[in-house]
Parts: C-alpha cells; structure tokens; sequence
C-alpha cells in the first residue's frame, strides 16, 4: 500500500486526511499524548482496518475521539452528572470515559463490549481533523501491536508505512504517554489506565475514585480488558526490559555488576554506570519521564539492545502512568537486587515527622533518627568543633563545648552560613548514617526508614529507595515549633522561612502523609506499609 505523508502545517493536507477518513481509509494522526491511529469509529469495515494494521486482538477496544462536548451524547445511553462535570475540568485533554454505549456505536469499535471510551483531545490537529472528517475518529496508538507507542512522527514512519493510507506529522506529542482512561460504567468511578490526568485531580472533581488493580498488576485470568493497555504485554521494545526496584546507588551497583545490558535510567544515574545508558528524565520529574519514556523504549530498538536494566519510577501522579507502561514493558519482571527497602522520611519542620518515624518503629521497621545522630559524638568530635569555630566564631564552641542555640543563631542567618555548616556536618552525619544503615541490614530489617529533616540537602536521598514526606499546615508548624522548642514566634517563624517550601518535599514523594489536626497518621503509615509489603510479593530478590 502506498502511504501518502501529510503535514498538519498544510492546511489542504488536514482536509485530505478527513477525506481519506470519511471514505473508511486509515490516518495517523498526533495528539497531546501519543500518535493515534485513525478510522471512522461508526464504520465496522474501517474499524476493523485498524486491527489489521496493527495486528492488534480484535477483543481490545478503541478509544472514540471527539472534537467538542456535545458530541459525546449520540455515542452513549446518557451523560451521568459525573461525566459533565469531568469534562466540564479536563476536557479537550488527556481522559478517557468510559460509558454504556449507544447503539450507533458497533461493538467491533468497542472491543464486543456493551461500552464506549470517548476522549476529546487537546491538540488543536487532532480536532481539525475530526470536524474535517465529519465523523467521530476511533484512534488508538499508531504503532503495531505491542510495541512502544509513537510520540514523534518517526516512530509512526517505522511502524505504519506501507500498512494505511496516511501518516500526518504533528510534531512531537507534549505528553507523552496515552490519555487515563476512567470507568463510569458501574459504581465507583475506577481509573483502569492511568495517564496525564491524576488520581488527586480526578478526586478533586469527584470525591471517591479507585484504581483497578489491573493498573499495577497482571490482567486476571479469564478478565476481559475493558479499556487499552490492560494486556499482559504492551508498550515493549525487542530488549528483555527487567525493572529494578532499589535505591539510586544499589541500582548503579546492581547494573555495573551485572554488565550484560543497557541501563533505561534516570539523567543523575549516567555519570555513575559502567555500561550504555539511554536514560528517560530525571528522578523527581515525572512528567519528563513520561515525555521521554517511548522515546527511551524505541532508542533501545535503535541500539539493538537486548536487555535493559529500568529504574523503578515513582507511582504517585504522573508517575503511576509511567510506572503502568513500564511495567507492562516488562511482562511485570521486577528485582530487588538487596531484598531491603530503604525509605527517607522527611518534611518541612513542624510537620511531625517523629510521630510518623515513631508508629513505623512500632511496626517493626528500623528507624534512624538523624536529627539524634547529628548530636552523637561520632559527628560533633573535636576536629569537627574545630572546624565550626573557624567557620562561625569561637562562642559556637566556647571552651571546647557546643553551643547550639548560638550555632543555630549563626549558621541560619543566611544562604550562604547554612551551606557552610552543611559542608562541615553533612560528610560525618552521612558517615555514621550509613554505618547505621549497615548495622539495620546486619540485624535482618528489611524496612530501613531515615528520618533526616535534610534528606536531600545532604545527599542521603540517594540511598532510599522510597521517599515519604510528612507535612502539615504552616499554623500547625508553627505551634508545635513554639511549644517543642521555647521560641520566640519570630525566630520560630525565621526556622521556617529558612526551610524549603513545602512543595520542595511533597514533590519529590512516594508518599505524602498528612499530619494536621485530626490526621489518622496510623491509618496513613498502615497503607503504605501495605504497599510495600504487597510490592515485595511481586518482587524477585
């Protein structure tokens, strides 16, 4: 088949393409996620040209694209309030609904369900597209079945030429990974694909929402998929893609010690591994990972590499997108090279991190308090008093003894004093923080959790492989500050102008635990110890 390359910067080439599509052909086309590839969704012989182009199982659904709101009643039963008010905050965007679909809808669209997915795409193309064809655009991932899905026009090139009538070249997709596809179907609403749009902004339009297991997990035997990208295997490049859940460092380790494979990492990881490296964002940037992570997928094809080593991204936001993809690119093989999970807990202060670090010792982790190390005679020995006197003046250390309260007064009163002091504490405080690490594994703890106000300042965020942040209003800070210290409001108030914003700590989480009044902190570290537990079951050691 001749396929014809067309340019969304041509506006006859738009044109051409609803033509192409109103007369059943099939079109790649962009959209803010991925490449999807296109056919009249109402026209069964059309529908089913995509299944053939892409080898795909005639049992997956399609996702119905739509250009405006009011298109979306024919192709359901009815419009519950829900999914008014979803697309009232998120439409054109990257979500899914799925619904009870009407009867203008063929079940070949619909993968033989009773139901629909409908999105309304915010790339200003895809739209074009679908009011130049005049008809609504079943369009999923313009790849061939299994594979990686395109976010550059080349991807789409690789794919699909010689297999449809047209490629149209948008340019580069802005999010990266396919649309969160949410189910209005029956009873709570339940995200069966995570994507661009969150589970906390879902739940800020709706309240209660779940996540079918299904997201994080294999697909039950015998359970029909009842959205894309439920499959055991998807979004897989020809490499064997194992996932490695460990800390930054016990992942260089791993990598270099095994030195059979490509490393699919994070930017900060390249300057430490031995082997080639094709890294897919940064560690705290979940939106970049989900930017780069096909790109990364298809430059494994490119490389022919045959066996990838991943990082374990973070499952909150974005991130569980990317994990749900990664994942299934995996055929769901993950290894923890240790065995132990290290977690930094951290936050602002005030937020009442020694409660949280309090329950998890209770339930039988191991616990470093490192505020409690920073005092230890093993940090503040005397060439390290030395060393402050020099730095901030001899009544920080008068006669040879601390003093805290002027070495406080002194080292916050600026940027400038405040690194000071960490370049003089942070080595020997990390120091004694990893000979305690050692001594937790030594006794058989397989949960090691840090509590350490300046996890990331100092570095030792590198050694977790989970970070929870606790945090809490800035008036519940203040009060316990003021009654756990004796300050004065001011100078409470000029500890915690000295610190991070919030938003440094929560951004970088795991995990967030809200601990202001009237937090079931218990209830809160029960959940992700519950995570972590049922993460180990799917974990080979």
């Amino acid at each position: 088949m001749e396929t014809l390359l067309l340019s969304d910067r041509c506006a006859g080439d738009i044109s051409r393409a609803g033509e192409i599509l109103r007369r059943g052909g099939l079109v790649a086309i962009p959209t803010e996620t991925v490449y999807g590839l296109a056919a009249n969704a109402l026209d069964e012989e059309a529908v089913k040209g995509i299944y053939r182009a892409k080898g795909r199982p005639s049992d997956n659904p399609l996702i119905v694209h739509i250009s405006h709101v009011s298109q979306l009643a024919p192709l359901v039963r009815e419009v519950p309030e829900a999914a008014k008010r979803l697309a009232a905050v998120f439409w054109p965007g990257p979500l899914t609904m799925i619904l009870p679909k009407s009867d203008l809808v063929p079940r070949t669209t619909s993968g033989g369900l009773d139901t629909v997915a409908v999105r309304c795409p915010s790339h200003p193309t895809a739209r074009a597209v679908i009011d130049a064809a005049g008809v609504p655009l079943a369009a999923p991932s313009a790849n061939l079945s299994g594979r990686p899905s395109p976010t550059t026009f080349c991807h789409v090139q690789e794919d699909l030429t010689g297999r449809v009538d047209a490629l149209l070249d948008g340019g580069d997709c802005a999010v990266g990974v396919e649309s969160t596809v949410l189910t209005l179907a029956q009873g709570t609403p339940r995200i069966l694909r995570p994507g661009g749009v969150t589970l906390s902004q879902l739940r800020s339009v709706l309240g209660e929402v779940e996540v079918d297991p299904a997201v994080v997990h294999q697909l039950e035997e015998g359970r029909r998929a009842a959205s894309p990208g439920m499959k055991y295997k998807h979004y897989s490049p020809a490499a064997d893609v194992v996932i490695v859940d460990a800390s930054p460092e016990e992942y260089v380790s791993f990598v270099n010690r095994k030195g059979d494979g490509w490393a699919l990492c994070f930017e900060e990881d390249v300057p430490f591994l031995q082997v080639p490296t094709v890294p897919y964002g940064s560690r705290y940037d979940s939106s970049a990972q989900a930017h780069r992570l096909f790109d990364a997928l298809h430059c494994l094809d490119q490389v022919g590499a045959k066996k990838a080593y991943a990082r374990m991204p973070s499952k909150r936001g974005v991130g569980l997108a990317v994990f749900n993809r990664l994942i299934r690119a995996a055929a769901f093989q993950v290894v923890n090279p240790t065995g132990v999970q290290v977690v930094g807990l951290t936050g602002p202060t005030g937020a009442g991190k020694s409660t949280v670090g309090k329950v998890l010792r209770e339930r039988g982790c191991y616990v470093i308090d490192c505020d409690q190390v920073t005092r230890s005679a093993q940090v503040y020995d005397s060439a390290c008093l030395e060393e402050l006197s020099g730095a901030f003046g001899p009544e920080v250390c008068p006669c040879g003894v601390l003093n805290r309260a002027e070495l406080a007064k002194r080292a916050f009163a600026s940027e400038e004093a405040r690194n000071r002091l960490g370049e003089i504490t942070f080595p020997r405080i990390i120091r004694r923080v990893r000979q305690l690490l050692e001594e937790g594994r030594a006794q058989g703890f397989k949960i090691l959790v840090l509590d350490a106000p300046t996890l990331f300042e100092s570095g030792l965020d590198s050694a977790c492989s989970r970070i929870l942040v606790v945090d809490a209003p800035k008036e519940e800070r203040l009060a316990r500050i003021l009654r756990r210290d004796g300050l004065t409001k001011e100078a409470a108030l000029s500890r915690l102008e000295a610190q991070p914003s919030p938003d440094f700590y929560t951004s970088k989480a795991d995990w967030v635990v809200e601990n202001g009044p009237g937090a079931e902190v218990n209830s809160a570290v029960e959940t992700l110890l519950r995570d972590l537990l049922e993460e180990r079951e799917n974990t080979c050691l």
